[in-house]
């Protein structure tokens, strides 16, 4: 191989091979590959059980494969040892769905857990840095309120900082625009799209929503039970003339147009 066409190979982040995986005889993935460069935004989207969640488990090194590998950084996950995994997980950053943030613990405290909990770090750094962290994500009048007292979209940004308090150099996203309304989605993909330009991080993204899909991705992936049948940029995307990527575009349309109030 010649050194210009080293240079111009993407480094692989997170590496997927011949991802095999069932639980109680019942197939969740059937050979799932999948590769995300570095410095990019890959979208997984799917049905409800068509595997992404299971996907995203294997890559934290929570579920272990039947067969398959995979790679984060180049290291093989399901070879690591406790003290390893846990290295690893110190470079990830994840949002879920739900937020989990702490309900007793106000906005500046949820931002400084993970800094307190797995890092040396004197209290004076503390503060400088969550100060610094909600002052990017807009939510530096809010460092003593509690979660409760926030707006959905607030909360998606206190988990945000929360996720990117330790500068990670991947994030992972389970399902961040669900429930939400158009306003506070729109504020989510900005969340996303700042993620990867504040931090230069890789992230992978689950989500059902194509708009935003197509608003933050530079690569997508079709899973259609357990298995990815359409890989690619936005663009190759809404050309594919994959029969599954059609109808579940074409379902997400109509399920869309439903939802609009009528015309008075």
């Amino acid at each position: 191989m010649s050194d210009t066409s080293r240079e111009t190979t993407p480094k692989l982040t997170i590496e997927v091979k011949d991802l095999y995986k069932s639980f109680g005889g019942q197939p969740a993935l059937r050979g799932v590959s999948l590769v995300v460069p570095e410095g990019t935004t890959c979208v997984l989207m799917g049905v409800s059980g068509s595997g992404k969640t299971v996907l995203m488990k294997h890559i934290m090194g929570l579920i272990r494969p039947d067969k398959g590998v995979v790679l984060v950084e180049g290291e093989e996950v399901a070879k690591m040892n406790e003290p390893a995994l846990n290295q690893m997980r110190r470079k990830l950053g994840i949002l879920f769905q739900a937020n989990a943030l702490f309900d007793s613990l106000n906005v500046f405290d949820n931002v400084a857990f993970p800094l307190r909990e797995r890092t040396n770090t004197p209290e004076p750094e503390i503060t400088k840095l969550v100060n610094q962290t909600l002052e990017k994500v807009g939510l530096s009048h809010a460092a003593t309120r509690f979660p409760g007292e926030l707006s959905g979209g607030m909360q998606k940004r206190v988990g945000f900082a929360r996720a990117t308090i330790l500068q990670p150099k991947i994030l992972l996203y389970d399902d961040p625009t669900a429930g939400l309304d158009p306003l506070t989605t729109a504020a989510v993909n900005e969340i996303i799209t700042k993620g990867k330009q504040q931090l230069g991080a890789t992230s992978l993204v689950i989500t059902p929503d194509v708009a935003s899909a197509f608003g933050t991705a530079d690569n997508l992936a079709l899973m259609h039970e357990g298995l990815i049948v359409e890989y690619g940029p936005p663009e190759h995307f809404k050309q594919s003339q994959h029969p599954e990527v059609k109808a579940f575009l074409r379902n997400w349309l109509r399920r869309r147009s439903e939802q609009r109030p009528p015309k008075a």
